[in-house]
């Protein structure tokens, strides 16, 4: 395992995006998108990786890491078109949420230089896919499980793969996914360029960079154990009696806010308990349909729906700006869950609060869980309209009046053939117009 280098900028000063050396139709892209400058992880992992060198990267959480292997996968592809069923740039990556974020991350850049992205992913439809990678890919971004499908299917040939980027290798280790990459890096050219980020190097990953990796460079941007300075973490002390109560007051705040629970019955009772007070949220976990997944993470994008309640298939999977307050409803089981529910705010450099409940018999298990993640909370003792709860989360009582679960958008049928018109790479995940096609672009550092 090559030593981890700490990335400060030269002495010359912060390289721009035109320092980095990324083609002219993506640097017009990034002015177009709002982007202005490159993130400390961008600027540090971009000129080896668009020299073709390996690399193994660690960012904080929000730190742009998605954009610093994008901009190199869709610059180093730049030129050549793919074959059918055989794409030449693969992202891997651990949950279907997360494939939908770097899609919409890549997108805009992968079009300003005339190449195609899709994603192939559990949950939807492997027909749709099918014929997506027939028509060619140039990117493809996708679960482990379902390109498995598709190899083993002769749907998909890597043999063309040039670069592979592999996300979150921690969490695809979590998960158990591993032994699937492992099958899937193994029918990509030896020779080809790899990209491994991950938060930590446990034993596994460790492994997967020692045998798929070539003498790579690595780069972080801060220390593993370094905390994010713009979060502020609490841990309130509640009566269990009480707890409802505050999560309501909590949920009525003005903001966007994630709630995350142990379970995804956990998740639809407190949606259901907000929803009879006055509050609008939504659940978000692995038993809902995709494209009710999809629904809910589109209306707390767009703030129609400004609570979102969730297992932990959301803590790395939903990238959304401005969430300001992350509530620990029931205490996560280990130090990486933490920080990665945590995660959710004080994304890009901006500022956050996580709020953890606790009541007396989960009190020492908190305290020992947060020793291990790194974590010293501000620790006090919450009750419903208590001054403590107020000042740190914005609390206040909600109206009272029940609002009704949002309906899914209808269905219209596209013209002349009776069904539902979507576009491909696996129900609407490629070949689409980027969001915000067609917005005055924003001034925006890139994430």
């Amino acid at each position: 395992m090559p030593p981890e280098v700490l990335w400060t900028p030269p002495a010359s000063g912060f390289p721009t995006f035109a320092d980095l050396g990324l083609p002219e139709p993506v640097l017009k892209a990034l002015a177009n998108e709002g982007f202005a400058d490159p993130r400390p992880i961008q600027a540090a992992t971009l000129p080896d990786t668009l020299a073709g060198r390996d690399l193994l990267g660690r960012g904080q959480t929000g730190s742009g890491k998605t954009l610093a292997f994008g901009l190199a996968l869709v610059s180093r592809l730049a030129g050549e078109r793919a074959r059918p069923k055989s794409p030449r740039g693969l992202v891997l990556v651990p949950t279907r949420e997360l494939s939908q974020q770097v899609m919409d991350a890549v997108e805009p850049f992968a079009k300003a230089l005339g190449l195609t992205v899709a994603s192939v992913v559990g949950g939807m439809s492997m027909n749709r896919q099918i014929d997506t990678l027939r028509r060619g890919v140039d990117l493809l971004v996708a679960t482990p499980g379902r390109l498995t499908d598709h190899v083993t299917e002769g749907t998909c040939d890597l043999s063309d793969v040039e670069i592979t980027a592999i996300d979150e290798a921690d969490r695809m280790s979590d998960m158990g996914f591993l032994p699937q990459v492992k099958r899937i890096l193994d029918r990509t050219p030896a020779d080809g360029q790899r990209l491994l980020f991950s938060a930590t190097l446990d034993n596994e990953v460790s492994t997967l960079v020692d045998r798929y990796l070539h003498d790579p460079v690595t780069r972080a941007v801060a220390s593993a154990a370094a905390p994010v300075e713009t979060m502020d973490h609490h841990l309130f002390l509640v009566q269990r009696d009480d707890k409802n109560q505050i999560v309501q007051q909590i949920a009525a705040r003005e903001g966007r806010t994630i709630f995350f629970v142990r379970t995804k019955h956990g998740a639809d009772r407190v949606v259901k308990q907000l929803r009879r007070t006055g509050v609008q949220a939504s659940a978000l976990h692995g038993g809902k349909a995709q494209n009710a997944r999809n629904r809910a993470i589109d209306a707390f994008k767009d703030g129609s729906i400004p609570v979102l309640v969730a297992t932990d298939v959301a803590a790395r999977g939903i990238h959304v700006d401005d969430v300001s307050l992350v509530v620990h409803v029931d205490p996560p089981g280990d130090p990486k869950d933490y920080l990665h529910r945590a995660g959710r705010t004080a994304r890009g450099g901006e500022s956050g609060v996580v709020v953890t409940l606790v009541t007396a018999d989960e009190r020492r298990d908190v305290d020992t869980l947060m020793r291990q993640a790194g974590v010293k909370p501000d620790v006090s003792t919450a009750a419903p309209g208590s001054a403590s709860l107020v000042d740190v989360t914005g609390a206040r009582e909600p109206s009272g009046i029940p609002v009704e679960a949002p309906k899914p958008p209808q269905q219209q049928p596209a013209a002349g053939t009776g069904r539902r018109r979507r576009s491909g790479g696996g129900g609407g995940q490629g070949g689409g117009q980027p969001r915000g096609q067609g917005r005055p672009p924003r001034r925006r550092r890139a994430a």
